[in-house]
């Protein structure tokens, strides 16, 4: 990968990294330039920052669903809102707010369906500015409620108080660019309950971001012909370790390797960084109180601001490459695993069942992955 690509991914995760920090970022293209505050982790100074910076008025960025529950009504798609053909929560909403709201409390009120109601008065709704998509996408790859404190920005002043500055190209790029820049930095043989032989493989991004990691189950020789099976599953800390009831995650992960063990061919279990179907943890533990308030899974994750699924797929494509692996026989239910798969170049040549029985808790999650995500189960 060339220096000026590494430079790039390394920009973008900087940025996305000031913007959990509270720091304001500076978003560059063609349009001119945004200065950007997550609103949820914006404190007064850098409202303080964003406000010298800026040569306009602060709106805040939310995604329509969010948007449409803080103005009580419904928030029809603005032109050039939404990629063409997206679904309604991968816009953008733009909305002026008074000055009783430009304030870090009431900032994180607006963002988080599950904070408490602090509003004295209701913003008014305006066209987004330009790059407002770029900011709602940085802001989730960031692992940040999709809620932005945003304004057109004078340059000299943004390097002046050394805010960091991104183009938006780079952003737009970053969801192949980075899974492209993935390498293998350790690896080592670690024998588990069920897979005696098993190695881990560890992938990192140019971009230095957290690690993704491939379990390498038996031998993974060639054995005429045989297509290894493959299970693409995203960590989840609540059901891999802590055996949360909540889903099925934990057994799926386990009763894969199980199987691959047991299997002449092998396998290989890609472990993503991408927990919450990409939401990140703190956004998972935000959409279970959601659904404790009586949401589904996917309406909880669209109330944060999110889509229904936010997982790239390239980074299973290319750690499957880079092990040897471009023909799997697919352990999932989940037929976006397929065509994800498929778009990125890997031969998925069969669909392996991999279903757990309900266990009392996750009846209605498993029913809304059937019902609504469309997953093959029954």
């Amino acid at each position: 990968m060339a220096d000026s690509q590494v430079l790039a991914l390394r920009a973008v995760h900087r940025a996305a990294s000031d913007l959990r920090r509270g720091t304001p970022v500076l978003l560059v293209g063609a349009e001119g330039a945004l200065v950007v505050a997550a609103a949820e982790t914006v404190s007064a100074r850098g409202l303080a920052e964003l406000a010298e910076a800026a040569r306009g008025p602060a709106v805040l960025l939310l995604a329509p669903v969010r948007a449409a529950a803080v103005l009580q009504r419904p928030v029809p798609q603005a032109v050039g809102a939404a990629p063409v053909g997206a679904a309604a929560e991968m816009g953008v909403v733009a909305l002026r707010l008074p000055p009783s709201l430009l304030d870090p409390v009431a900032l994180r009120s607006l963002a988080d369906p599950t904070a408490e109601r602090l509003l004295p008065d209701q913003p008014e709704r305006m066209a987004p500015p330009a790059h407002a998509l770029q900011a709602i996408a940085l802001a989730k790859l960031a692992r940040l409620l999709p809620a932005l404190v945003v304004a057109p920005a004078a340059e000299a002043v943004a390097e002046r108080l050394d805010l960091l500055a991104v183009k938006v190209a780079d952003i737009a790029a970053y969801p192949v660019a980075a899974p492209a820049s993935l390498a293998r930095v350790a690896e080592a043989r670690v024998p588990l309950e069920d897979a005696p032989e098993a190695r881990i493989v560890a992938f990192r991004a140019a971009d230095g971001g957290i690690e993704h990691l491939a379990i390498l189950v038996d031998s993974m020789a060639p054995q005429d012909g045989l297509v290894p099976l493959v299970r693409i599953h995203s960590e989840c800390f609540t059901g891999d370790l802590l055996g949360s009831l909540r889903c099925d995650c934990g057994p799926q992960l386990r009763g894969a390797i199980k199987r691959m063990a047991a299997d002449p061919a092998g396998g290989v279990l890609v472990y993503l960084a991408q927990e919450g179907r990409g939401i990140g943890l703190v956004n998972k533990l935000r959409a279970y109180t959601l659904q404790d308030q009586g949401l589904d899974t996917l309406d909880a994750n669209r109330a944060l601001g999110y889509g229904a699924d936010e997982r790239n797929f390239w980074v299973a494509a290319e750690m499957l490459r880079a092990v040897g692996v471009d023909r799997v026989r697919l352990l999932t239910n989940n037929p976006d695993k397929l065509a994800g798969l498929a778009a990125c170049g890997i031969a998925v040549e069969q669909r392996e069942a991999h279903q757990f029985d309900a266990n009392g808790v996750n009846d209605g999650y498993l029913e809304t992955k059937a019902r609504r995500f469309g997953h093959l189960l029954g």
